[in-house]
């Protein structure tokens, strides 16, 4: 391998033996990474390179042409690859769509290109999202989305997807350290703090001044975040108690449910339909309480999201969304 690397150093060993720990990038399972060039991924490879062995880690860089420093930042991940002896596919998307949200385009091309190739080789897709990231997260999800899910943040892992350094409680200046004392250089994304954006203007202006607040309002966050995601699983298996195997619910016993109880169970069929996640389902309960007909005709209500309730014979069912909704004469 050219370019050999310094061994890790007291800091770096303490912070790999955190990320075997975490069991995110065992030895010799295929990992695929998600490399944009900055300080978390560079990381993320280097750790993945370490722990799974080179011959298992591939890695895959999004190019989208919106920044004068795209090719640079492309030029970097090439040089950073072929020094740690990985196999880097780069994907160059072309223009982007005029209208929408251009960081959410981005974002699902950059994990549906890299979970189809995963797929492809048999391999689990690695993030480099780290706890500040996960801070971030939450505080954005919290302003911009009601609801208990918006605290719960990102999972460290789900399917394909892994999130290494989330698990083993790696905060940005932790890979900056690690960078420093492995040699690796790594890219600056100033759009990342650019009051242009929304995730921007929470890691420019609202974490530093949660910190004036309070100097450990970013680990009581986290800690919150922990303790709600151990509720959560609580709340779970209160709706599977409720629930069983049934994909469909009683309109009487739902409206017989605590309010809380009967959101959950309602976002928990809608979800299961839709295969996707449904955050204005709960928030329909009263409407949907509302379709069951005396005559037992069914009933339906495009909730959005892409799930559809209907009510027949009393029963309450979800279903893929279908054309505009159906309501009782």
């Amino acid at each position: 391998m050219a370019g050999a690397l310094p061994a890790c150093g007291s800091d770096g060993g303490e912070l790999l033996a955190r990320l075997r720990t975490g069991g995110l990038l065992p030895a010799g399972r295929d990992v695929l990474v998600l490399l944009s060039g900055g300080r978390d991924s560079v990381c993320l490879l280097d750790a993945a390179v370490l722990l799974a062995g080179v011959g298992h880690v591939r890695a895959l860089h999004v190019n989208y042409g919106l920044r004068d420093e795209a090719s640079a930042d492309e030029d970097a991940c090439v040089e950073l690859c072929e020094r740690l002896g990985v196999e880097l596919r780069v994907e160059r998307p072309g223009a982007p769509p005029r209208a929408g949200n251009l960081q959410a385009w981005a974002r699902d091309l950059r994990y549906g290109a890299g979970t189809r190739l995963a797929a492809a080789v048999g391999a689990r897709l690695a993030a480099g999202h780290t706890i500040t990231d996960q801070a971030e997260t939450v505080l954005y999800r919290l302003a911009a989305s009601p609801g208990r899910r918006a605290l719960l943040g990102m999972e460290d892992e789900r399917g394909l997807l892994v999130r290494p350094l989330l698990r083993a409680g790696l905060s940005r200046e932790d890979t900056a350290d690690w960078c420093r004392a492995r040699g690796l250089d790594w890219r600056e994304d100033l759009t990342n703090e650019s009051p242009g954006f929304a995730r921007g203007r929470v890691r420019a202006r609202a974490m530093p001044a949660l910190r004036e607040l309070h100097p450990a309002a970013e680990t009581n966050l986290l800690r919150t975040v922990a303790l709600l995601r151990e509720e959560a699983a609580v709340l779970d298996e209160l709706v599977e108690t409720v629930l069983g195997d049934r994909r469909e619910i009683g309109v009487e016993h739902l409206a017989a449910l605590p309010p809380a109880l009967a959101r959950l169970v309602v976002r928990r069929l809608a979800e299961d339909a839709a295969g996707r996640l449904c955050a204005r389902a709960p928030g329909r309960l009263d409407e949907l309480l509302g379709l069951a007909r005396a005559d037992g005709r069914p009933a339906a209500l495009d909730l959005g999201d892409g799930a559809r309730a209907v009510v027949e014979r009393g029963a309450l069912r979800f279903e893929r969304g279908g054309p505009a909704p159906i309501r009782p004469q």
